[in-house]
């Protein structure tokens, strides 16, 4: 009975062993578990950690050979217009404020006026050359003609060897360039003793009359297009020339014996080299921009050089000019006409001829100024209407060549 009564006791004490050795066992099994658990979001923290580590190491990686190759882009003049670095870090605002910049740097804004003041430059230094070339009654017009020849010839040659153009010019063009320079030449000797011969704004009117003769020499000899205002135009050119001249066998011996026999003698000149310049131009025109500007000065510098010395030489007119004051009008002479034609090539390189034409009429406008202010010579009525004739239709060949080549460009971007 003891020992069973012992052995009664003693089972609950095993069974609650069990239950806690059972207990025990979840709690280890719990434990381990838990921290198998544990272990596996550790790895699994590692793993993400190794996987964002390498992710941020390949993304670095990116950039940095993308920064190279943009380097190495720039660095070989390659014009990229958004590089990859470039697209990551900035914003489509910023891209978008920055492009007028760049466009606004590409494009700089033109001086609106200043074709036209180059222009107005030239007119107005050549006015200043006949007006001294007026003042020089003691050296005949050929020596003058061959002092700005030489000048000028000494001016271009630097000119000739920054642009490696050569001194004689292509083959086919050296025909056109020698009579360039010898009608070039003739026409500045006739209006140099056109000047000292007859009233200053009276030889400047006649030979300012020398488009409307280029548009007919050019309809003539390059079968450019001539319309009946070329020859409206014509007419009345034709018409002013005869107004300033006044010939005897139209206007009757009383007044042109008043007028003298130097002033018959000076519009028979300006006339004369009017129509050599015309030729001038069509010879220019031939030869387009096949030829260099500094050639044809430079055929225009020697020949005229060269025809100078041997005319004025034959007449025996030549004559050393006075100390003082006439070389030094000779040498402002030569100097004012370099730069007279240099401002007058820039205009015509910004601007269209048509303004630049219309502009060079306040030459007319200049002589008679000059005239009263230095001479005291008050106009006539008949030098007013033959000038405003020559005017106005000198400016309707500049208008209607300008309306046309304004259509021609209209017509051309609309194709």
């Amino acid at each position: 009975m003891g020992e069973c009564e012992h052995c009664t006791r003693e089972t609950p004490a095993l069974e609650d062993d069990d239950v806690a050795v059972v207990l025990f066992d979840e709690e280890v099994v719990s434990q381990e578990t838990q921290n198998q658990r544990d272990r596996e979001e550790e790895q699994d923290e590692e793993r993400s950690g190794e996987q964002t580590e390498e992710t941020i190491h390949l993304r670095s990686n990116w950039l940095s050979h993308d920064e190279e190759e943009g380097r190495s882009e720039r660095s070989r003049g390659k014009a990229t217009l958004c590089p990859p670095a470039c697209c990551v870090r900035t914003s489509p605002a910023s891209s978008s404020s920055s492009s007028p910049t760049s466009a606004g740097e590409e494009k700089p804004k033109r001086c609106p006026g200043l074709g036209l003041f180059y222009a107005f430059l030239s007119t107005l230094v050549f006015s200043i050359v006949s007006l001294l070339v007026k003042t020089i009654q003691d050296i005949h017009a050929i020596e003058i003609s061959a002092i700005r020849c030489l000048f000028q010839m000494i001016f271009v040659v630097p000119l000739l060897i920054y642009h490696k153009t050569g001194f004689l010019g292509p083959r086919d063009k050296r025909i056109y360039l020698v009579l360039r320079g010898f009608l070039g030449s003739i026409a500045t000797i006739l209006f140099y003793y056109a000047i000292q011969q007859m009233p200053l704004a009276d030889a400047i009117v006649i030979m300012f009359s020398n488009p409307v003769f280029t548009s007919l020499l050019a309809w003539v000899f390059l079968k450019e297009k001539c319309t009946i205002w070329d020859f409206v135009f014509t007419i009345f050119t034709i018409a002013g020339v005869i107004l300033v001249a006044r010939p005897s066998f139209i206007f009757g011996e009383r007044l042109s014996s008043a007028e003298g026999v130097n002033h018959v003698k000076g519009a028979a000149a300006a006339f004369a080299g009017a129509i050599a310049a015309a030729f001038t131009f069509v010879i220019l025109r031939k030869m387009g921009k096949s030829v260099h500007y500094y050639l044809s000065l430079w055929y225009y510098a020697v020949i005229g050089l060269i025809a100078s010395v041997i005319t004025v030489s034959v007449l025996g007119e030549w004559k050393v000019p006075n100390c003082g004051r006439d070389r030094w009008m000779l040498i402002v002479i030569a100097v004012l006409g370099i730069a007279g034609q240099t401002f007058l090539t820039k205009a015509l390189q910004i601007e269209k001829a048509g303004p630049v034409s219309l502009l060079r009429t306040v030459d007319v406008v200049l002589a008679f100024i000059f005239q009263f202010i230095f001479f005291n010579l008050v106009p006539t009525w008949w030098s007013l209407g033959g000038a405003l004739c020559v005017v106005v239709s000198t400016s309707g060949v500049a208008v209607r060549k300008w309306y046309t080549s304004s259509h021609k460009n209209k017509d051309g971007g609309n194709m």
